[in-house]
């Protein structure tokens, strides 16, 4: 049985959170919204009306009405007089989440919280890593380029034995990523273990300044677009950028390797910029209620050569957008099966600043596939699942073998 992991980036705190047969995940925020409500709820309550008001929107909002085939009025009740304290609420609603058996709805208490909603609306601070869980060991997963972290010279594969001289082995990445969190020019000290060797780095904390969006022309002629997430409110713009600076080229790549999702309104741009008109995605909620999501007519639509590069860390809007592609015929998909999460959360702020990432629906690709759990095969398979440095595209066989496509389209 493989290991399972998690991967999480410490510049963005608790985001971007993906689980398969090699990754766990804690929560996730790929395609989630807010609710219409405001973004924090400043009412204080008693842990057991906290309580109650987690049971009631999983009860009217989780997307499977029978709730995993459970009497849900058998939580209702249950600990009456029990929950003293915020975190007597937090275990008694956590278990009752658990029993969802579902792993991307999640209760988030108020530093959990302020760490999401800070993460979309508010400054980052951190180091620039992103980390998960090997085998019990907080093993670093990517660098991103630019950040403390790249000129502290961490590298990917390096494990995280200790953080300011607290042992990380056995920790959760919660945890761990709390001891690397803190203050903009405050000093974390990391102890890593490379290639059997102690290394310890002293790192300043500083602003990450995320791109979620990078553009740039190879050989000439061909016109590489790495979208690294799908979060953030600017991404559709950043797109939008990265079409202008590789106009003037003969066809192009969409990279959404290690994409783990974000925004489903991101995904549906963009795949509209290549489809003029028909069903994008479908949205499925509870009881059976659908709502398709279509292309509006945008002028000019995208007509260029295209291939999209996806591996198994290509998640939710990652699939969306790509699902969309393939559908249509837009593009050729190049790389490994994509992770799949065909399932959609909103974010419902409750009392006390906290909140709740409850899932609400589930979703098809245009020809009707439900690709939860079981992912999008691309066109061409090629490389490894995960084998992919976000870093580098030295030695890229995926990446080589999309140009090689193109070259026979000319």
């Amino acid at each position: 049985m493989k290991t399972k992991h998690l991967i999480i980036p410490l510049l963005l705190v608790l985001i971007l959170v993906i689980f398969n047969k090699v990754f766990m995940t804690a929560f996730t925020k790929a395609n989630t919204f807010f609710s219409d409500q405001a973004i924090y709820n400043n009412e204080e309550v008693q842990p057991q009306k906290l309580f109650d008001k987690t049971w009631k929107v999983l009860y009217r909002e989780y997307y499977e009405p029978t709730l995993n085939h459970q009497d849900w009025y058998r939580w209702k009740t249950r600990y009456n007089g029990k929950l003293k304290t915020d975190d007597d609420a937090k275990v008694a609603i956590d278990t009752m989440i658990a029993s969802l058996n579902e792993p991307y709805t999640r209760f988030m208490n108020k530093k959990d919280y302020e760490d999401l909603t800070t993460s979309i609306t508010s400054k980052i601070f951190g180091i620039g890593v992103n980390i998960y869980s090997n085998s019990g060991k907080i093993e670093v997963f990517n660098v991103i380029p630019s950040t403390p972290a790249d000129f502290a010279q961490i590298k990917q594969g390096d494990i995280i034995s200790a953080v300011d001289g607290k042992d990380t082995n056995g920790m959760n990445i919660s945890d761990v990523a709390a001891l690397v969190r803190g203050p903009e020019n405050s000093v974390v000290e990391l102890t890593l273990i490379r290639n059997g060797k102690k290394v310890t780095k002293k790192i300043k904390r500083k602003e990450i300044k995320i791109k979620n969006v990078k553009s740039s022309v190879i050989d000439n002629h061909i016109g590489y677009i790495q979208i690294v997430s799908f979060m953030g409110g600017t991404t559709p713009s950043e797109f939008v950028e990265a079409l202008e600076n590789t106009k003037n080229t003969d066809s192009m790549i969409i990279d959404l390797r290690g994409n783990t999702g974000g925004l489903l309104d991101n995904a549906v741009f963009i795949a509209n910029m290549f489809i003029p008109q028909g069903e994008i995605v479908e949205i499925i909620y509870r009881n059976g209620y659908k709502k398709s999501i279509q292309a509006n007519t945008v002028q000019p639509i995208l007509t260029k050569p295209l291939v999209v590069l996806v591996n198994g860390a290509s998640a939710s809007a990652s699939e969306i957008l790509s699902g969309a592609l393939k559908d249509y015929h837009k593009a050729t998909l190049v790389g490994r099966k994509t992770f799949g999460k065909g399932l959609v959360q909103k974010v419902v702020p409750l009392p006390n600043r906290t909140g709740l990432n409850v899932t609400i629906a589930r979703y098809l690709t245009p020809n009707g596939t439900d690709i939860n759990k079981l992912g999008i095969k691309p066109d061409v398979e090629v490389g490894n699942e995960f084998d992919f440095n976000l870093n580098s595209n030295k030695n890229d066989i995926q990446l080589e073998k999309a140009k090689a496509i193109l070259k026979e389209m000319e």
